[in-house]
Formats: C-alpha cells, sequence, structure tokens
C-alpha cells in the first residue's frame, strides 16, 4: 500500500491547527478521567462493575443526547458508524467494565498507572494503521512519561492491595481503551465529535444492557453519594470529557493527543491522597513530575519534514 504526499500533508496540518481551544479542551478531558479513578473507586464499594457502567452510560447518553438536540445534530452519516461502533464497544463498554473490576482489586492510583500505558497502544496503533508514523519527540517524551507511570505504581504498590486478577483487568482496559481511540479517529473525518461521542456511547449503553437488573437492585440499596458519583461519572468524565477529547483528537494525531493522557497518574494519586486517604510516598511525586516532563517532551516541536516509508 503506498502512502500519498497529500495523506503527510493532511497529518502536519492536522497538529498545526491545535489551537487554545484544542488545548483548553486536552486539559479539560484529563482532569476530568484523572477524578473518574477517584469516582470509580467510591462508587464501586456499592455497585458491581456492570452496574456502575450501565448507569454511568445512561446518563452519558441522555445528557449528550440532549446536548444533541439542542444543537441539531442529526444522525452520524454511514461512513462514520463502523468507528464510531468500535470505538462504543471497545472503549465506552469493554473499557468501563474492565476498569470498573479493576477498581474492585487494586487502588486508584494503581489502575491509573496501568491503564496509562494506553498511549503506547494508541501510538503503535496509530502509527501503522493510521498512517502517522513515529516522530522522535512524541517516542521520546512517551518513553519518559512511560517511565514516570511505573515510578507512580511501583511507590502505590507496597500500600496497595494489587493483585494478579486486577492488574490483568487493567491491561485489558488498556488495550480496549487504545483500539477504541484508533477506531474512532477515522470517524472523527465524516461525524462531528459530538455525533460520534453520543452515539460511541449509545452503542456502549446498549452493550451493558444485561446489567440492567443488577443496576436496579442495587441503586435502591446504594447512599445517595454513591449515586450522586455514578450521576458526575455519566455526566462528566464521559459526556463532557469524552467530547472534549474527540474535539482535540480530530485537530491533532492519535499518538501525539494520547501522550498528554500521561499526566492522568500523577492527578490521580493527589486526588486518591486527598478524596480517599492514599497517602503517596516522595516516589509518588517524583513518578508525577516525570511523568509532567515526558508531556512536555512529546508535545514539542520537532522537524516539520514528515518521514514515510513507502511500502508495496
Amino acid at each position: 500500500m503506498t502512502v500519498q504526499s497529500n495523506d503527510v500533508n493532511f497529518m502536519v496540518a492536522a497538529e498545526d491547527r491545535m489551537n487554545g481551544k484544542a488545548l483548553a479542551a486536552v486539559a479539560v478531558t484529563v482532569l476530568l478521567w484523572a477524578s473518574s479513578f477517584v469516582a470509580i473507586r467510591s462508587a464501586g464499594a456499592h455497585f458491581a462493575p456492570g452496574a456502575l457502567a450501565l448507569g454511568r452510560l445512561l446518563v452519558g447518553a441522555a445528557a449528550l443526547g440532549a446536548l444533541c438536540v439542542v444543537r441539531g445534530e442529526g444522525w452520524p452519516p454511514r461512513a462514520a458508524w463502523p468507528g464510531i461502533a468500535g470505538s462504543g464497544i471497545l472503549w465506552f463498554g469493554l473499557y468501563m467494565l474492565a476498569l470498573n473490576a479493576a477498581e474492585h482489586e487494586v487502588d486508584a492510583g494503581t489502575a491509573a498507572m496501568i491503564v496509562n500505558t494506553g498511549p503506547v497502544g494508541i501510538a503503535l496503533l496509530g502509527g501503522w494503521l493510521l498512517r502517522e508514523g513515529f516522530p522522535r519527540r512524541l517516542l521520546a517524551g512517551m518513553a519518559v512519561s512511560f517511565a514516570g507511570a511505573i515510578v507512580v505504581g511501583i511507590s502505590m504498590s507496597d500500600h496497595g492491595r494489587s493483585s494478579i486478577f486486577g492488574v490483568l483487568l487493567c491491561v485489558f482496559a488498556a488495550v480496549s481503551y487504545a483500539a477504541g481511540v484508533i477506531c474512532q479517529k477515522p470517524a472523527l473525518r465524516h461525524a462531528s465529535a459530538l455525533q460520534v461521542t453520543t452515539f460511541g456511547c449509545m452503542v456502549g449503553a446498549i452493550c451493558c444492557l444485561p446489567f440492567a437488573g443488577s443496576l436496579l437492585s442495587q441503586i435502591g440499596r446504594a447512599p445517595l453519594s454513591a449515586t450522586c458519583n455514578m450521576i458526575y461519572l455519566g455526566i462528566f468524565p464521559t459526556a463532557v470529557a469524552f467530547t472534549t477529547w474527540a474535539y482535540a483528537l480530530a485537530r491533532t494525531t492519535a499518538g501525539r493527543l494520547g501522550a498528554t493522557t500521561y499526566i492522568v497518574p500523577a492527578l490521580v494519586v493527589v486526588m486518591s491522597w486527598a478524596v480517599l486517604g492514599e497517602v503517596p510516598r516522595a516516589l509518588a511525586f517524583a513518578g508525577g513530575l516525570l511523568c509532567l516532563a515526558g508531556v512536555v517532551v512529546s508535545r514539542g516541536r520537532g522537524t516539520k519534514r514528515a518521514r514515510v516509508t513507502t511500502q508495496r
């Protein structure tokens, strides 16, 4: 398959369109996704993984659907549906189920560290399947941030109750996350960020409908705080953060955007300390600084000349 020069120009132009609004969207996404690890950990004490995923997705789909109606967003075009369905099943569905189950086994900081190895998969799959290439600064920044994420995980492991099963669930969540992003990127060429997020969330909710009985039985017994956490997860980390993510993803490469989420483990360490009383050690702060340093490196300007390997 031959990679055309206009495809390369499109990718370079996409990176150049990362304006202030897109960067602000990234910041909102990162902050809200970090808070979701803490909210899941808290709500998970009263809701089973499937029930929590379904409740979160139903709230998110309702909020997004209402916004679509207000904005007059119609049905996505046919060309966008393969990506919407793929991201809905893999990211909104499987990812949320796996992460909810994992946080029954591991603490929020450790879960964030493992799940946020997902951008490695995003960069590799994006470079291969989406023809985004492998910029040196992106790979270097990912290596630095990945090292920082590992340091965060090591610092948390001594006082977390991690299990092999929980770690495997986190790894599965990371793989689902990466694959979902790669599915979502092409859909954004044919539909708006709001459309892709709304209908992806609806697909995820449909996938989780088998847990409806569990949700109905548990929501009646759960304390108000747990139900509020579920509603928060549906409105903010789902409806808002997934839309701002899609908005930014439409304006840059998947690999470059994925690298920014390495900030999440550092934020989760601080949030879990403040909310859950999971006190991090000094090593966790060092790991968080490495995560931030890696994002700075990956976001830096390198050469604008795109290198493309032409294959047959």
